[in-house]
């Protein structure tokens, strides 16, 4: 940073200061034109044509230093086949006209015509009364004095913007050390959270810097959270397999005749446990991925073949809005569609009606069917793992809405059961969060 501030302001300065030297040198040198310019026009205003047709003055120009030789200011009125005229000053030296130019107005020009004493030169020619010679008119002086004024003022340039430059770069070196200095208290207090000093960044900071410490303390929550989800996890699941394998380990204890049976009994008791656990456990691992997205539509026309072909007779209709997309990864989408959708087929009396309804920042997705549906006291109680409402003896884990409800929470979703009108069964309404094209 203190870098490119330097690079920025040296170029800053630089061309600042050319364009100030540009403005303030054709002002000097605009100044210096004018007054020869004063005197050239003085000239013409005191020449007049003499008897034997040359030029004199008919007063004496003011300014001595047209009586010193080599004084550094000179004039010359020279013509066509007449004497010229010259300043004292000049002494046995001439001014070269310029050639280059043949009309009645002002030129200014420099001129090194003389060694070692480099001129600025205003000329111009003039037709005086009863004089039919046009008379060249010629101020000269050395650029000594103006180049003296210029050099004087780029040092002075020169001088200023490098203080000035300095200045700026030490304030941008200490605006950034400072600017910058608390995000080393905040390494060094996440130093301390690493090392087990702190659970938090509890200090004080300016408010551009608040919201990351804000940010990183609800990164340090959300990891706890999830540590912590993970510990009970991993006790629930303990605990579910806990009882099956003591009643496994008693039963083989007391050499059981239906041994047997209740070994198969039980081992499925604990794959239904492992599955749900597994099931959680994706569903916690991919949920903090930002890019997961998946269309509901494209989940749905696979599972509705997988079920048709399962349960013979049944009919399964979808509608709604088939470019409907939520933030949930596929394979938990499948899962939680599949357990409802089937669910729907295997207790309804054979019509299941699927409805994609988005509307930001949720997508309502409704399975109705048309069978008998479960009563309003007892839907609280189908999503507990293992529960079964059903008496036919129709084969099934049990696990099925407890897996939607677990999954659709833990993206932040939400699934209930409540009464089809259309179809008089039941209607479950499972809510996922919209995928980030669709809010």
């Amino acid at each position: 940073m203190i870098g490119i501030a330097a690079l920025w302001i040296a170029l800053l300065l630089l061309a600042g200061g050319y364009a100030l030297d540009r403005i303030l040198t054709r002002s000097i040198v605009e100044n210096f034109d004018s007054q020869l310019e004063y005197i050239l026009n003085a000239m013409v205003a005191a020449s007049e044509i003499g008897p034997d047709g040359e030029v004199r003055f008919n007063r004496p120009l003011a300014d001595q230093r047209f009586l010193e030789i080599y004084s550094g200011r000179y004039f010359q009125i020279s013509g066509d086949g007449a004497d010229t005229f010259a300043s004292r000053s000049l002494w046995d030296r001439r001014l070269e006209p310029n050639v280059q130019h043949d009309d009645l107005d002002i030129h200014v020009r420099d001129s090194f015509e003389f060694e070692g004493e480099p001129l600025r030169i205003v000329e111009r020619d003039i037709i005086l009364p009863d004089s039919e010679v046009r008379w060249r008119f010629q101020v000269a002086e050395s650029r000594e004095e103006l180049d003296e004024q210029i050099e004087e003022l780029r040092a002075t340039l020169i001088r200023s913007f490098a203080v000035l430059g300095l200045g700026l770069l030490l304030m941008a070196a200490i605006q950034t050390v400072y600017g910058l200095w608390p995000l080393r208290r905040v390494r060094r207090a996440v130093v301390s959270i690493r090392t087990a000093e702190k659970q938090r960044i509890d200090e004080e900071f300016p408010r551009e810097i608040t919201p990351l410490v804000d940010e990183i303390n609800e990164l340090l929550a959300h990891n706890e959270a999830q540590a912590e989800e993970a510990r009970r996890h991993a006790g629930n699941l303990a605990h579910a397999l806990k009882t099956p394998l003591t009643v496994i380990t008693n039963a083989a204890t007391a050499h059981e005749p239906d041994l047997h049976d209740i070994v198969c009994r039980e081992a499925t008791v604990m794959r239904r446990q492992v599955d749900h656990h597994l099931a959680r456990a994706r569903a916690i691992g991919r949920r903090a991925s930002a890019q997961a997205r998946a269309n509901v539509a494209e989940s749905l026309d696979p599972i509705e073949r997988a079920v048709t072909r399962l349960y013979a007779g049944v009919t399964i209709d979808v509608a709604g809005d088939r470019e409907a997309c939520v933030r949930v990864e596929k394979q938990d989408l499948d899962e939680m569609l599949g357990n409802l959708v089937e669910n729907a087929a295997k207790y309804g009396g054979g019509r299941v009606f699927v409805t994609i309804e988005a509307s930001a920042p949720m997508v309502d997705i409704l399975v109705e069917d048309d069978g008998p549906g479960i009563p309003r006291e007892q839907r609280e109680a189908i999503f507990a793992r293992g529960a079964r409402l059903d008496t036919t003896g129709k084969q099934g884990s049990g696990l099925g809405l407890a897996i939607v409800r677990d999954v659709a929470e833990i993206y932040g979703g939400a699934v209930a059961l409540s009464d089809s009108e259309d179809l008089g069964g039941l209607l479950a309404r499972l809510s996922l969060p919209a995928a980030l094209e669709n809010v």
